[in-house]
């Protein structure tokens, strides 16, 4: 955050051609139009300090607070309703858990924004269902920011620094227990758990990237693998795409792009509840094929299994995005190593601006 932006741009890029240049032309990094504010998505760890409710981080490799008042990267929103519920708590007697003694109430805030209908979901990562006075607390957040529309509490009981455990339980105190945001003219659900972009106008230049390289016709079949709330399968859907097959792993995220379907009236996409890389390789024994593969994996990359299974799907485009140059550079020497594709396009995206990640949108193209 001490750098100037386009050194920043600068340092990335480089990052970029080492791990990337020798499958092609690595094109210059698309800038992102916020460089601060632009976090839709903010976990914050509570902590006691001298008797009150502290918000912050962790110290890199602990679980010591770094109390934070302020950020500037986050949407600016949730820092006003930190500051709230730092005042709520003492008022409503909610003290922060303490992992050794196993007392007190809450570990983390979690907070995402809509920037398109200016809406906020709060979540109260606690101990148990017994937070002190909650709906007053819920009420009392909307009443201070009208914008908050969900306040929800999800139980973490287990010694861990992760937010939200799978298989979590999760009461809506206050709204419907999601908000909506808009991108590339289509509405999605956002709840606790879904994987959303934290960037979404940066966002939105990114899929638009990914649906110019697939070149999509009313006579494709595309895949959609690890498709979250299916933001890329529903604008693949809505982008002229015959039909379109999102999978993922996680079945909240498949319930809430199920919803996203109808809620934009969608019906040329379904979604299925199942690991990517044994669904495709079920699917290549059953004959299954597409025309167009989207891949966005986690940091981790894709799996050889997985990518075995898409070469023999043989889809004549595959447009890979990923938030990981290093595993996207290991995956694609695989795929020229292995697959009978060759890399057609490399455009680097900052949704990431005041960090060291970078997004990548590759496009591969049967040889």
């Amino acid at each position: 955050m001490n750098m100037k932006y386009e050194d920043e741009l600068l340092e990335k890029f480089l990052e970029e051609k080492q791990f990337l240049s020798r499958f092609g032309e690595v094109s210059p990094i698309l800038p992102s139009p916020k460089t601060t504010h632009y976090r839709c998505k903010i976990q914050a760890v509570c902590q006691s300090i001298d008797g009150k409710l502290a918000t912050g981080i962790y110290r890199k490799g602990s679980h010591k607070l770094i109390p934070v008042k302020s950020c500037p990267l986050e949407d600016e929103r949730a820092g006003e309703i930190l500051s709230t519920i730092r005042t709520l708590a003492g008022r409503y007697h909610i003290k922060a858990y303490d992992e050794d003694k196993k007392t007190g109430h809450l570990r983390h805030v979690l907070i995402r924004c809509s920037e398109y209908y200016d809406e906020a979901l709060v979540v109260l990562v606690a101990s148990s269902f017994d937070l002190p006075s909650a709906s007053d607390l819920a009420a009392a957040l909307h009443q201070k920011h009208p914008y908050v529309k969900s306040v929800s509490i999800i139980i973490n009981t287990e010694k861990t620094s992760m937010v939200i455990p799978e298989g979590a339980k999760e009461k809506v105190i206050y709204g419907k227990g999601y908000i909506l945001d808009r991108l590339c003219n289509l509405d999605f659900r956002i709840s606790a758990a879904s994987f959303y972009q934290v960037n979404p106008r940066q966002a939105e230049n990114l899929y638009k990237i990914a649906m110019n390289m697939a070149d999509l016709r009313s006579y494709d079949t595309v895949i959609d693998a690890y498709s979250g709330t299916g933001t890329i399968a529903l604008i693949a859907a809505a982008s002229g795409a015959g039909k379109v097959i999102g999978v993922e792993t996680n079945p909240h995220a498949v319930k809430d792009a199920g919803e996203n379907a109808r809620l934009n009236g969608i019906t040329n996409a379904e979604f299925v509840a199942a690991d990517a890389s044994k669904w495709m390789k079920e699917k290549t024994k059953e004959g299954q094929k597409c025309s167009v593969l989207f891949l966005d994996p986690p940091r981790s990359g894709a799996t050889e299994e997985f990518l075995a299974a898409a070469g023999k799907m043989n889809p004549e485009r595959i447009v890979y995005v990923s938030c990981n140059p290093e595993t996207l550079g290991r995956d694609l020497r695989y795929i020229h190593r292995f697959l009978n594709y060759r890399v057609a396009g490399i455009q680097p995206v900052d949704l990431f601006p005041g960090s060291s990640h970078i997004e990548t949108v590759v496009l591969l193209i049967s040889r």
